[in-house]
């Protein structure tokens, strides 16, 4: 425990209202070593009593790591926004674009396959595939019962 008097540090404001007085302690250039429960004793007839006080506690202020201005600090996430929206929807686009180009190549495949028998004659197609080919279209049987020829010939299985 130890006792406060006025100095240049601590001031003592007293102040006389009706029949009280009150009086307010103002500390000055506040220092790590000043922490402490402050506590004012009233002395009234020989007796001397304690209030219940007020507890100081005294941090040392953050040192600021990078010290620029908050209109600097603004600038910069605005510009983080910025890239990381571009870095986002960038991708997604590209994406867009090259499946948008690759239904156009399979959109013109597919009109070479649909063109590439054009302007083939399949009599000069003499090849034992493309007599199978033939037969099959034309079945390798033949309808017996909507036949009305009269010469009816039927293939062997």
């Amino acid at each position: 425990m130890m006792i406060v008097n006025q100095s240049n540090k601590v001031e003592i404001a007293e102040e006389i209202k009706k029949d009280m007085k009150c009086s307010n302690l103002v500390l000055k250039g506040i220092e790590l070593n000043d922490t402490g429960l402050y506590q004012c004793t009233l002395i009234q007839s020989n007796t001397v009593v304690y209030t219940p006080g007020t507890y100081l506690q005294v941090y040392v202020p953050i040192q600021m790591i990078l010290d620029i201005s908050e209109r600097s600090k603004n600038s910069l996430i605005t510009a983080e926004g910025v890239l990381l929206l571009l870095f986002v929807l960038l991708p997604g686009i590209m994406l867009i674009c090259k499946t948008k180009g690759l239904n156009q190549l399979e959109k013109r495949k597919g009109k070479e396959e649909e063109n590439i028998y054009e302007g083939l004659n399949l009599d000069e197609c003499n090849s034992t595939y493309h007599q199978i080919q033939r037969s099959l279209v034309q079945g390798p049987y033949q309808d017996v019962i909507n036949n009305d020829e009269d010469d009816i010939q039927l293939e062997k299985p």
